[in-house]
């Protein structure tokens, strides 16, 4: 009887025990309420229930850790999905085609191969030109004028004074012919400048006498009184030539003379040409023709042994 009794005190004071645990722990308290605006979720209970006596259940520890367990899996999980949509939504939008803005990719290269196009011709006709000049000065011609380069020949063109002459007109003399124009911003005036300086060293010091040349390539816009003007303004004995378009054509297809108009704005334009002062002897044929390469000194010593290399000839 005894041993009932004991056991019956046992189990009051264990379900008081429980009873008092459960009222201060188990409950949540009013100030310190769990949220009721969403559904719960199984993280809402991580923390909220502290782990229970030992002596309550033999497998506590289990009971008790599973709770953060699970939501630390479950935190996982969420992570996972959330990085999988990210990374989703970023392969979409690599996926995705980029559009282009007004001018397309494929305009933009047909509007390159174009333009590079135009200037690979340009710059080809030029030095096809200039390799045509290069070839008529090693080649020599055939008949009464054997040995010499086919450069040059008649012209029928009109001076800065109005009167019309002719290739003529220069023999007996030695001639240095510059093809240019007068709307030419700085490489015919710094060619002229040039000219005249040679013309005057070789004066000075072989005392040769040179007629300077000036033979325009714009007939369009310089006439004889713009050809007048110009020419005053680098030698006094600096002769300037004009003409008709087809005669001015035929002297610079005799001298292998390349000229092309290039459009600008407006009405304006500029011509682009061989850079080159052409040589003559006393009967007009060809000598020697000089570069832009050359400056005064070159020059004038270039013609100064043309001359004397000459005159040993004829000697």
């Amino acid at each position: 009887m005894a041993a009932v009794l004991s056991k019956i005190a046992h189990l009051r004071r264990t379900y008081r025990l429980i009873s008092s645990y459960t009222s201060s722990h188990l409950i949540p308290h009013h100030s310190n309420p769990i949220p009721i605006h969403r559904p719960l979720h199984q993280s809402d209970l991580v923390g909220s229930f502290p782990r229970l006596p030992r002596f309550l259940s033999t497998n506590a520890n289990a009971h008790a850790d599973s709770p953060v367990k699970e939501a630390a899996s479950d935190s996982k999980s969420d992570q996972g999905k959330q990085n999988q949509s990210d990374d989703s939504h970023q392969s979409s939008e690599q996926g995705k085609p980029v559009r282009g803005g007004p001018i397309s990719w494929l305009s933009f290269l047909l509007l390159v191969a174009t333009g590079a196009g135009v200037v690979f011709y340009y710059d080809q006709e030029k030095k096809r030109h200039i390799e045509d000049i290069n070839a008529s000065s090693s080649a020599v011609k055939q008949g009464p004028s054997a040995g010499k380069a086919a450069i040059g020949g008649p012209f029928n063109l009109i001076d800065h004074n109005g009167r019309s002459v002719t290739e003529n007109d220069f023999k007996g003399k030695w001639t240095l012919i510059y093809f240019g124009f007068t709307h030419c911003p700085d490489i015919c005036p710094d060619e002229l400048q040039k000219l005249a300086a040679a013309i005057d060293k070789i004066k000075a010091k072989a005392g040769y006498e040179i007629v300077p040349v000036f033979i325009s390539v714009d007939p369009e816009r310089d006439t004889v009184e713009q050809v007048g003007e110009y020419v005053k303004e680098f030698h006094p004995k600096l002769i300037g030539l004009t003409g008709d378009p087809d005669e001015i054509k035929k002297a610079a297809r005799a001298y292998r003379v390349y000229y092309m108009k290039t459009e600008e704005e407006g009405s304006d334009y500029l011509v682009d040409h061989s850079i080159i002062m052409y040589l003559m002897d006393p009967n007009m044929d060809f000598v020697k023709f000089f570069g832009k390469n050359n400056d005064v000194d070159a020059l004038s010593e270039g013609i100064i042994n043309e001359i004397k290399q000459y005159k040993k000839v004829k000697a």
